[in-house]
């Protein structure tokens, strides 16, 4: 009889089907939530301005690779700021660079942009410490309320990984998967809410598909992963994160939108899902008709790179 685990090695790559066995023969997984959450025990705010100046000019550095451009800074108001963005690019996640360091050339380094990761990353030594001197935090409501309290702006991407891993075909889409936690976060915290829309970042990796049937037969879930994606990258062609490669140089376009008028509400709507289900459609909307003009602008983003700009 054969399974469906065996079934689904069989259509893999090699290379991949390896990495994979010596992952589970490891223990891997379990290892690596065991580590995550000693390390979630930590203080989440460990932001460190002088880290982050220091930063920042390679951070412009990796952005010029893909041309990146920032518009709109000027519409943000006076921190704390709930920042909503799309995720895209991948591991790489280059928009997310670019937008840091156009924040920072803009409001300087004692106005600190915290932002939400993915819990796994504070089990990985080296990345975990990065994460936290550039004003990351582990996901959750409580230290995205304590930011936003101690009068930090914070970035949120709601779409999480199952919009950063969106496939190829998707690229050129908002994927918030219904999620309105960040809506309920912005009502009971009062704060002003910018987004923020990137495009051209989800073609510097493309990805060919979630893997969230391998994620379950892998038991990700121990790490707080719905997904296993499998990527085309440079120079392993078919792969997975866990083999990171090089990514496309696309030019990456990221505009900053109007704030939203989610003041007309209170702290007490935030429970109400007529009130989170128009301020959904209300975000997404906005965010998708963003996206969509970019597209427009710009449709083949990776082939433009290598053009002039028009005007």
């Amino acid at each position: 009889m054969v399974t469906k685990s065996n079934s689904l090695r069989q259509k893999l790559p090699p290379n991949v089907v390896n990495v994979l066995q010596r992952f589970m023969e490891a223990g891997f997984w379990n290892r690596w939530a065991e580590a995550t959450e000693v390390h979630l025990r930590e203080p989440a705010q460990q932001f460190d301005p002088d880290f982050m100046r220091r930063l920042v000019p390679r951070m412009e550095t990796l952005t010029s690779y893909f041309g990146a451009e920032v518009r709109g800074m000027d519409r943000v108001p006076q921190s704390p700021v709930l920042v909503i963005g799309n995720h895209s690019g991948g591991v790489i996640t280059p928009d997310t660079s670019a937008v840091y360091a156009a924040w920072y050339r803009a409001r300087g380094f004692e106005d600190p942009l915290m932002g939400l990761a993915f819990d796994g990353i504070y089990a990985v030594p080296g990345w975990r410490e990065l994460m936290r001197k550039i004003g990351q935090m582990p996901a959750s409501m409580d230290n995205a309320q304590a930011a936003l309290g101690d009068g930090c702006s914070v970035l949120l991407y709601p779409g999480g990984s199952y919009e950063v891993f969106r496939p190829w075909k998707d690229r050129n889409r908002i994927l918030f998967k219904g999620r309105k936690g960040f809506i309920r976060l912005a009502l009971k915290a009062g704060v002003p809410v910018v987004p923020v829309v990137g495009h051209g970042g989800h073609e510097t990796t493309i990805i060919l598909t979630r893997g969230e049937r391998l994620a379950k037969l892998l038991g990700l879930d121990k790490v707080r992963m719905d997904g296993a994606p499998f990527l085309l990258q440079i120079p392993w062609g078919v792969s997975i994160p866990a083999m990171p490669g090089v990514p496309l140089p696309a030019r990456i376009t990221v505009q900053v939108c109007e704030p939203l008028g989610w003041n007309r509400f209170g702290p007490e709507d935030a429970d109400d899902p007529e009130v989170l289900e128009q301020c959904y459609q209300e975000i997404t909307s906005i965010m998708q008709t963003t996206l969509d003009t970019l597209a427009i602008e710009n449709p083949r983003p990776l082939l433009s790179r290598f053009l002039p700009r028009k005007g």
